[in-house]
């Protein structure tokens, strides 16, 4: 037995007499909500320390019991290693975490172990980050403890695992290593894993809850910027540094990751901060006139010109200028925005009067500076001049972890607007969320909350299909309770007789492939993600199989 359907035929449900079993042992079907409500009261109650060992004996116990279960039915002839991974696998089927080796000793004989696992999809994780947001300790205490305690039962010794990276944490992943207790040689984790009697104590627990805002902390984002992700602190660090003097930065990074956010609070927490803050968008402006909104224009300097007016320079003296998509600007503009930078010089539009202003500029762009410089659309000199401070703000889809407070963010901002209660995201919603692209970025990620906002019902949740409509479709479950209450696979039509069938036809392989392709293309309405998703591949692979076939698309 060494893959998860041989162990679904372990799984049963006998729904006359209420009970599920897992081989011989009960097992129970829970709301993880549910789990994470009692988990998030022991820590308030208990405090930390205390919550937190019980959380890991909880965990202990489950896994020993599923070792025992593995060691039952072991299949004659597999490997140590085989038999081992049923735990894993065990720990997969009964919903709490999807569990990636990556490496592993194993020997028996001389009950040696080191293992080091990736988890996804940790229930603890999301469980205790809606309850107390990113912190600074790891935070799947419960899982832990079940990964110790199947080990151990394994092994016939006190293995024990620890979490080197969480994303309760900010980390990209949740990264486990297990060895003997005795590697570890560390005696105050070790009693985590032991039965404690503190009934006597709990008249302290006030103690431990006082404690628990600083030892849960969460890593508050500012008030203006959001983001907890080792990405976002990198770019926000730089961020910092820049604030404290008037050095020319660039803001560089995709559409919609938050450009013009960072310009803002960069200014708010300068020495400028009580001067004027202006942005222009360098592409939404037409060339012709450019020039006139940056520097200024005299009265009768060009058909219109009725009237002297200010430019953007003028008005933002002893402030900041925010040049967004600087990358568009007209090669004569440059020339005369490189001098303003150098000299803090310029003169209006049919003006011969040189005015000095003091101004810091700002610029972001979204285009390959490097690239358009070899184009002859970008001059080197003002690339050079811009690039004193640059600073690169990561995509969101490598912040996964601010994703979760950007919807808080966003969720309070728009209930606020909308006269709206909500209770957050469903589960299936923020699985959609966590795994979508999101080439839009942040600013795609608001106007979907503002939609479900609007859509969801009051004092309801926000479901995945307020989120996405189109872009997702109804789940297909993989397997359902046959007439012997167990895990059987849905049928549907069987592959082989679709196979047969194809052939008979004289179907090609390129032909089939195309077609499959096209025909997701169409049910997605032309949206490439959720095609990729449907034929189980990525977005990029679809994306060069298209173009390879020479598909359009939709």
């Amino acid at each position: 037995m060494n893959t998860v359907t041989d162990l679904q035929s372990l799984l049963k449900f006998n729904l006359p007499s209420g009970h599920i079993w897992l081989d011989e042992q009960r097992m129970l079907l829970m709301h993880a909500r549910a789990l994470g409500a009692l988990r998030k009261e022991l820590f308030e109650t208990l405090g930390l320390k205390r919550a937190r060992g019980l959380l890991v004996r909880l965990g202990f116990a489950s896994g020993i019991r599923d070792g025992q279960v593995a060691l039952k039915h072991r299949r004659a002839g597999s490997s140590v290693e085989e038999a081992f991974m049923l735990g894993p696998q065990l720990h997969t089927l009964e919903g709490m975490v999807q569990v990636e080796k990556l490496s592993m000793e194993i020997n028996l004989p001389t009950k040696h172990f080191y293992g080091e696992f990736v988890w996804k999809n940790s229930w603890e994780d999301e469980a205790h980050v809606a309850d107390y947001g990113q912190g600074d300790e790891p935070a799947c205490w419960t899982m832990i403890g079940y990964a110790s305690g199947y080990t151990s039962a394994f092994m016939g010794k006190l293995v024990l695992f620890r979490e080197m990276e969480c994303m309760s944490q900010g980390d990209s992943q949740c990264l486990i290593i297990g060895q003997s207790a005795e590697a570890w040689n560390d005696p105050d984790y070790e009693e985590y894993f032991k039965a404690q009697a503190f009934a006597e104590e709990l008249i302290e627990y006030h103690m431990g809850a006082e404690k628990l805002d600083t030892a849960l902390v969460r890593r508050r984002s500012n008030d203006d910027l959001v983001g907890v992700s080792p990405a976002f602190m990198n770019a926000f660090e730089l961020l910092q540094r820049a604030a404290q003097g008037s050095i020319t930065v660039l803001l560089l990074g995709e559409t919609g990751v938050g450009k013009e956010m960072f310009a803002r609070w960069l200014h708010d927490n300068s020495p400028r901060a009580k001067g004027p803050f202006l942005a222009v968008n360098c592409a939404a402006i037409p060339h012709e006139l450019i020039e006139a909104e940056l520097f200024g224009v005299e009265k009768g300097a060009y058909t219109g010109a009725h009237t002297p007016r200010a430019g953007r320079f003028e008005r933002a003296d002893h402030g900041t200028l925010f040049l967004d998509e600087v990358g568009d600007l007209p090669l004569s503009t440059q020339v005369k925005l490189l001098r303003v930078l150098q000299t803090g010089e310029f003169e209006r539009l049919g003006s011969e009067r040189v005015q000095k202003v003091n101004v810091r500029i700002v610029a972001a762009t979204n285009v390959e500076l490097q690239q358009a410089i070899r184009e002859n659309k970008f001059r080197i000199d003002l690339y050079y001049r811009l690039n004193t401070f640059p600073i690169k703000i990561p995509p969101l889809r490598e912040r996964q972890a601010d994703i979760s407070p950007l919807i808080n963010r966003f969720m309070t901002k728009y209930c606020a607007s909308y006269n709206k209660k909500l209770q957050g995201l469903t589960d299936k919603a923020m699985q959609e969320v966590m795994s979508y692209e999101w080439p839009g970025n942040i600013r795609e990620l608001e106007n979907l909350i503002e939609r479900a906002v609007v859509l969801a019902p009051d004092g309801g949740y926000v479901e995945a299909c307020h989120l996405f409509d189109d872009r997702i479709e109804p789940c297909k479950e993989k397997s359902q309770l046959n007439a012997q209450g167990e895990l059987a696979p849905v049928e549907t039509r069987p592959i082989d007789d679709l196979c047969n069938e194809i052939l008979t036809k004289n179907v090609g392989l390129d032909t089939l492939e195309r077609r499959l392709m096209q025909t997701a293309l169409k049910q997605a309405k032309g949206n490439l993600s959720q095609a990729a998703r449907v034929l189980g591949i990525t977005r990029p692979q679809l994306a060069y199989r298209l173009k390879k076939e020479g598909i359009p698309l939709e």
